[in-house]
Order: structure tokens, then sequence, then C-alpha cells
């Protein structure tokens, strides 16, 4: 489990910086699961962008490694130039990339198309009820 913005972008760690700085935790996943989207990571949410969709501050998410999605899919969104990312509906619109939280108080974020890389999409959440 590592951490994933829902909310601003957040800087990523590289590989080493991870490995040496920062202890990951392990999740717990149905075979069913599993049996159905084969390889899976899971990021513990940081912020309240995504709480319409259900997915609050300190839930965990858990990704299936893609890179292609359809519109609509909540996304682990890799934004190039700003070396940050984020957990968003993700909507292609011709040349750009619009970023929707979902939580109406908060605006999206636009960007041109080949600055985002899709790192995953959300195949389930698990709720800490503490």
């Amino acid at each position: 489990v590592g951490a994933i913005a829902a909310g601003a972008p957040i800087p990523a760690l590289s590989t080493e910086d991870a490995e040496s700085s920062q202890e990951f935790d392990t999740v717990e996943v149905s075979p069913d699961l599993q049996r159905q989207h084969g390889q899976l990571f899971a990021l513990r949410v940081n912020g309240t962008s995504m709480i319409d969709a259900l997915i609050d501050d300190g839930d965990v998410v858990i990704i299936k490694p893609v890179t292609n999605v359809n519109n609509g899919e909540m996304v682990v969104a890799w934004l190039k130039e700003e070396n940050e990312a984020t957990l968003k509906k993700f909507y292609l619109e011709q040349s750009r990339v619009r970023l929707q939280p979902a939580n109406n108080t908060m605006d999206p974020i636009f960007c041109s198309a080949d600055n985002v890389e899709v790192k995953g999409k959300v195949v389930s959440v698990v709720r800490n009820l503490y």
C-alpha cells in the first residue's frame, strides 16, 4: 500500500525514495478479485476529492495496472510534467484530458492528453471504520 491523492495531486516518490524512507503495508484481497483481475496493487487515499464516489480519506483503493481506460472510469493518473499522481475519473476530450473529482466543491484538472499517463483503474475499495 502506497499513497494516492484524492484532492490536489501529490508529488511522486522515486522507487529509491520509497524503498528507503517508507514501509509498505499489505492488504489481503479475495481470491475471486485476484482471479478476475490478475495482478493488483493498493494505494491509501489522501484527500476527499472522490467522496461522492464513496471513497474517503484513509480508504484503500485496489488498482488493476492498465494503461487504457474508458471515459468515466476511476484511475490513477500520472501527470508527467508535474511529476505528480492523482485519483480521479478519466475523460478524454479531443486533445486534452479532464480528470474529474467526485466532489462538487472541487474543480476538475484539465491537461494535455500527452501529459497524462494512466497507471491503473480502481477495481475495489477497502474502507477503514475507525
